[in-house]
This record gives structure tokens, C-alpha cells and sequence, in this order.
């Protein structure tokens, strides 16, 4: 069974600019220090979902995970694929680092791209705002 990984996306505002930041990479990887010890699970159709603006708004795809250098040096990189996938908001607490996340806690994708779910960023944020969604 897949498992997945959760992330603080800092710094972006919006699932469209991380969007546009990955279009400019040429290799698709995210840094972290501590490099997981179930990494087998994760590259086994796992995904590394994106909290942004503390909510989950969407995930990618694991490819890889390599461990670069040695000792207090070494570190980690989490290659993902594109495209991003959009899911349902799931709020989240603040955390450092990133989580394992599994199969049964990781919000659905979003199917519909006419559904409720899937309406305009800025209206989707004011609706959690108030608690209404």
C-alpha cells in the first residue's frame, strides 16, 4: 500500500503559483534535511500533498527519493512529477518538516471541474474562513 507525505508550501498564496514555479525547473525536487525511512513506500504510487495558505489544495506524485551526501551534510530530495493534482481542502495546523500521510487521512482529488468543490480560489478561502465548507 502507497503511503504519502505532506508539506507546508511557504511562501505561495495560491495553487497556481506553484504551478508556475515548477514550470521553470527543469529537475522537479523538493529539499528537506531528514530523508524518510519508508521511502520505498512513498515511490510506490505515494504523492506529497501541499498545504498552502493552511489548507491541502492539491498533491504530486512521487517519483523518487534520494539521499544526497553523508553525515551532518547529507540531505534529502523528494522528486515529484507533473502535473499537480488538485484535491479537496483539508485544513491543517502548522507543522515543521513534513508528515507521513496515510492512504485513509489524504483528502480525494477533485473528479469535477464543474463541482462546487472546484470553485474560484478566493471564494473556496472565504468559505473556510467562515466554516461554511
Amino acid at each position: 500500500m502507497a503511503l504519502h507525505m505532506i508539506k507546508l508550501c511557504v511562501g505561495v498564496e495560491h495553487v497556481e503559483e506553484l504551478e508556475a514555479y515548477w514550470r521553470g525547473e527543469t529537475r522537479r525536487a523538493v529539499h528537506t534535511r531528514m530523508s524518510p525511512k519508508r521511502a520505498d513506500e512513498l515511490t510506490e504510487g505515494g504523492s506529497l500533498y501541499w498545504v498552502i495558505k493552511g489548507v491541502i489544495q492539491c498533491r504530486q506524485t512521487i517519483a523518487a527519493v534520494e539521499t544526497l551526501g553523508e553525515g551532518k551534510a547529507s540531505r534529502c530530495e523528494i522528486v515529484v512529477n507533473l502535473p499537480l493534482i488538485r484535491t479537496h481542502a483539508a485544513p491543517r495546523r502548522p507543522f515543521q518538516g513534513w508528515r507521513y500521510l496515510k492512504p485513509e487521512e489524504a483528502p480525494p482529488d477533485l473528479d469535477d471541474p464543474g463541482s462546487a468543490a472546484s470553485a474560484p480560489p478566493e471564494l473556496a478561502r472565504k468559505l473556510r474562513e467562515l466554516g461554511a465548507w
